[in-house]
């Protein structure tokens, strides 16, 4: 539903060539919006060369357009749109999305279930290429990075727990609060295309704010679709694990299900037990052994090591790569 006075959904939409998967995106979206739902789209061009800047600016209502003088990059044109929202909730979208029916309001009953607590609402997301989960939340593997998680959510998970807590979620199709957005001054525009959501989730987290993932949400996702999108993956993700090292370390051990995340973990509890004369190292095995059970919500200290150690490495690999 259209409205001329304040709507209650803000969608942002930052663009960069790729007029098809715009058109397409944008005729998804305007199908599958739930009757009831006051709406505008906001539509943050960032320097394309292709006929979009001439396509969008003869749009009528809903859509709102911002023209960038250049190409600023994902976080400043997701700002630039998020700073004219007169929306209550913000919906950040990607052009390359293509958008069934049902995919909003389980966002939205997320959103809502969370109130003042909500960080960023994300969902699961379909390869439209592949037809493979891209990304059903984001965890922190064994080095310390961030990475999606690929896994496709249990139907029982879907059917009793749909709501499910991550560490952190893509802001390719993501609900927040516009005055969550706000108190946390949005994306951090040092990062180049990558890891301005992580470092948003991370800022929500220290806040005391929960990321989740509406697991009834689904869409599909041409991934990574916008010319030059990875091109600076590996020194945005320098900058993250320089900023949030300590919270990384901790999130390694927060995905223990995950094998590649609490092997080091495991095997650190099995040197430990291998040692029991040593009455220091029997009380950490028990420590690492109740968390491995899901007592405590923090791993303990002497569990970080490895995921510290293997964060060093990383660290001195990106400073060598980044050194000269």
């Amino acid at each position: 539903m259209r409205s001329s006075g304040t709507p209650r959904l803000s969608v942002i939409t930052p663009l960069f060539n790729c007029l098809a998967r715009t058109q397409a995106m944008l005729a998804s979206l305007r199908k599958s919006i739930p009757r009831g739902v006051s709406y505008e789209v906001i539509l943050v061009d960032d320097g394309s060369t292709d006929g979009t800047r001439d396509w969008i600016v003869g749009l009528g209502e809903p859509f709102r357009v911002v023209l960038n003088e250049r190409n600023l990059g994902f976080g400043a044109a997701t700002n630039r749109g998020a700073a004219v929202a007169r929306g209550r909730t913000l919906a950040l979208l990607n052009n390359d999305l293509v958008l069934k029916r049902g995919w909003l309001s389980p966002m939205l009953w997320a959103l809502g279930l969370l109130g003042p607590r909500a960080g960023f609402v994300g969902n699961v997301q379909i390869n439209a290429v592949t037809g493979e989960v891209d990304h059903s939340g984001i965890f922190v593997n064994e080095k310390g990075k961030p990475e999606h998680d690929r896994s496709l959510p249990h139907p029982l998970s879907v059917l009793f727990r749909p709501r499910r807590r991550r560490f952190a979620v893509t802001g390719a199709c993501v609900l927040v609060r516009a005055a969550t957005w706000r108190r946390l001054r949005g994306f951090d525009e040092s990062y180049v295309n990558g890891c301005e959501d992580v470092d948003f989730c991370l800022r929500a987290r220290e806040a005391g704010l929960v990321n989740v993932v509406a697991l009834r949400s689904r869409v599909l996702h041409h991934v990574s679709s916008s010319p030059g999108r990875k091109r600076r993956d590996e020194e945005n993700t320098w900058r993250l694990v320089r900023r949030w090292r300590d919270p990384l370390s901790v999130a390694v051990a927060e995905a223990y299900h995950r094998p590649e995340a609490w092997k080091p973990f495991w095997n650190h509890f099995r040197n430990l037990i291998n040692e029991p004369e040593n009455l220091a190292e029997k009380a950490a095995a028990k420590r690492i052994a109740r968390f491995l059970i899901h007592l405590p919500e923090r791993p303990p200290d002497v569990s970080l090591a490895p995921a510290n150690a293997a964060i060093d490495l990383e660290l001195a690999r990106w400073q060598e790569m980044f050194s000269h």
